[in-house]
């Protein structure tokens, strides 16, 4: 495993669209890996592929709640529900944080590190940590949901 440079906000990578995955292979497994300690490294509760200049559709969350590490690669909302409004922030905007507005409860299904299919339902948290991952993934910074600067 090895702790990855986090891309900060002036780089331009940060709005690309991310690629699907398509080889789930021990370069894949490594890249999660690296996800997961630099994101814990930084004391982050999630880091896109694309956040560390792979445009790869793959990502890992921690939230602290016990759940322990997620990975999520290809992952697709397939419901969302209510709404909540709470402070968020980013590994790559370091100390910017706003209120942003996002569903309470999403529904996702994602592949893991083997291609299998798993389901997720997220609440809270977790639910805007999966949402703000896959707005990476589509080139989509967290301000954009900003309602209110903290």
């Amino acid at each position: 495993m090895a702790i990855r440079r986090i891309l900060k906000h002036d780089d331009l990578t940060l709005l690309k669209n991310s690629r699907p995955v398509e080889r789930f292979d021990d370069r894949l497994a490594q890249l999660l890996d690296d996800l997961a300690q630099t994101m814990h490294g930084a004391e982050g509760c999630g880091l896109a592929a694309v956040q560390v200049g792979v445009l790869r559709r793959a990502a890992v969350i921690d939230c602290g709640d016990g759940s322990g590490v997620t990975e999520i690669v290809n992952p697709e909302i397939i419901e969302s529900s209510g709404s909540q409004e709470e402070q968020e922030g980013c590994l790559s905007f370091p100390g910017e944080y706003g209120i942003t507005r996002r569903p309470a409860v999403v529904k996702l299904r994602a592949q893991n590190r083997r291609g299998q299919w798993c389901f997720y339902k997220a609440e809270g948290l977790r639910a805007r940590a999966f949402c703000h991952e896959i707005d990476h993934m589509n080139g989509v910074l967290f301000q954009k949901h900003v309602i209110r600067k903290e």
